[in-house]
């Protein structure tokens, strides 16, 4: 897996402040997306060692709230595989540390459906992940007044009450506080 680059310090692409992991490789290829240079599978660098330890580093901090998996597309077979052991280690290292994923395919109908390459590697990585923005970009559907999401055909999807409950539990801002069920 290549990777485009780390942030270190986002704000926008999950509650307070976060590290942000930018894989390279997608194959949506949605009209808009702001990051089309990461389609290519090649572009950037090798997701190597020494990246998955600049991540961990970066989570140290308390201030810190968690880890952001965008792309690119994390869910794309290829980069599941390079992506579960360092996830493996961000839940070890930082338990009380939320992960956020963007990825254009759909919950239930690409990743719980198996469609997705090695659906043992999909589900363990499912097990790791808080919170999931499901769905293609829809340029169309676009709005600056979406929080967390690009456009509003897409979901924030609490991964683990929905495992939990074998439905879709969605996060919703005025019902719950994820900072405060983190720290719970």
């Amino acid at each position: 897996m290549h990777y485009a680059t780390i942030k270190k310090h986002d704000i926008a692409n999950g509650p307070g402040v976060r590290v942000s992991l930018f894989v390279s490789g997608c194959t949506h290829r949605c009209k808009g997306c702001f990051n089309r240079e990461a389609w290519d599978f090649a572009y950037g660098q090798p997701f190597d060692e020494s990246a998955a330890n600049e991540v961990l580093d970066a989570l140290a901090p308390d201030y810190i709230r968690g880890l952001s998996l965008l792309g690119g597309e994390p869910f794309e077979p290829q980069n599941q595989a390079a992506l579960l052991p360092l996830i493996r280690r961000v839940k070890a290292r930082y338990p009380g540390k939320s992960i956020w994923c963007y990825s254009g395919y759909d919950f239930e109908k690409d990743m719980l459906a198996g469609r997705l390459g090695d659906f043992a590697v999909t589900r363990e990585l499912l097990s790791y992940i808080d919170y999931l923005v499901d769905g293609e970009f829809v340029e169309a559907l676009k709005s600056p007044s979406l929080r967390f999401k690009g456009s509003s055909n897409q979901r924030i999807i609490d991964v683990q009450r929905s495992l939990a409950e074998d439905r879709v539990i969605r996060w919703e801002e005025d019902t719950v506080d994820e900072p405060e069920r983190e720290r719970n």
